[in-house]
């Protein structure tokens, strides 16, 4: 194995499309420490998805004080809510805070061992319609959650979403056919620290096959953490793993992975893209 696919070679930098910034594990340290690890290790983007409404405003301080991390609002599947927010609701914190994305959103029909749902199947689905309705008129993507929903998923997002503005199926583990669909539909695909775990042939499976400008790579963090990390609280250092796998899948240098995710990431994620000053500054350095 060549080093080149091994290290990254500047300029190559990487982005962490999915990760829970307001969610560290206490042995991380603060978010600025998080934030110069990963920087050292080469990532140079973060998008901090929401799980809640309340939890947007802190997020939004996150991206105030640091350029280079970006956020969504939303509210996940598996939340449980006293109240659950309007459409109006969702649009206003939208207009307020002006994210780069709705998310994190979706639908997670997984039972538990008594075989219940942590949040309704019909709160789940109104809850979802309502944020894809938001992000459509707010011509913004989303970053999806998606579970035992398969089809549910599919029907919403082809239903409800522009496909010129499209999204991502994030913390992807399903099939092809179901992400042949979602990117038919102008999706991105978001592979976490899963595709390097021993039992997820299936998912490099799709690391192999998948188009390579249809890619994001991920941490979920602080969960999923990625081999050789695994039991320890994940981190967005740690999508260098990610990124890895898919090079040594697909027989690629990890140079190519992070140059093509990157400009995957800024293609989908509009709000995001380097302005024209900054990349000429970029590429003068």
């Amino acid at each position: 194995m060549s080093q080149l696919t091994e290290q990254l070679s500047w300029p190559s930098v990487l982005i962490d499309s999915h990760c829970h910034l307001d969610h560290l594990d206490a042995e991380s340290g603060s978010v600025d420490d998080v934030l110069s690890r990963a920087r050292d290790a080469g990532v140079r983007g973060f998008l901090a998805v929401a799980t809640t409404l309340e939890g947007v405003p802190a997020l939004a301080e996150i991206g105030r004080r640091h350029d280079d991390v970006f956020f969504g609002v939303g509210v996940h599947p598996m939340q449980r809510l006293e109240h659950e927010p309007t459409l109006e609701e969702i649009k206003d914190c939208i207009d307020r805070f002006e994210p780069v994305v709705v998310g994190e959103i979706g639908l997670d029909f997984q039972a538990d061992e008594q075989g219940s749902l942590r949040v309704s199947r019909e709160i789940q689905l109104s809850r979802f319609e309502h944020h894809l309705r938001a992000a459509h008129d707010a011509e913004l993507p989303v970053s999806i959650h998606t579970r035992s929903a398969r089809e549910e998923t599919l029907e919403m997002i082809e239903q409800y979403l522009d496909p010129n503005v499209g999204g991502v199926l994030h913390c992807f583990t399903e099939d092809v056919e179901m992400a042949r669909r979602a990117v038919a539909h102008g999706f991105m695909i978001s592979l976490s620290g899963i595709v390097t775990f021993a039992s997820a042939e299936n998912v490099r499976a799709l690391a192999r096959v998948l188009p390579l400008d249809r890619l994001l790579v991920e941490t979920d963090s602080p969960w999923l953490s990625p081999v050789p990390y695994r039991g320890r609280a994940n981190e967005p250092a740690r999508v260098l793993e990610v990124a890895r796998v898919i090079a040594r899948e697909r027989n690629i240098s990890l140079d190519e992975v992070a140059m093509q995710t990157t400009a995957n990431f800024h293609r989908l994620f509009r709000r995001t893209a380097p302005s024209h000053d900054a990349a000429a500054q970029l590429t003068n350095a």
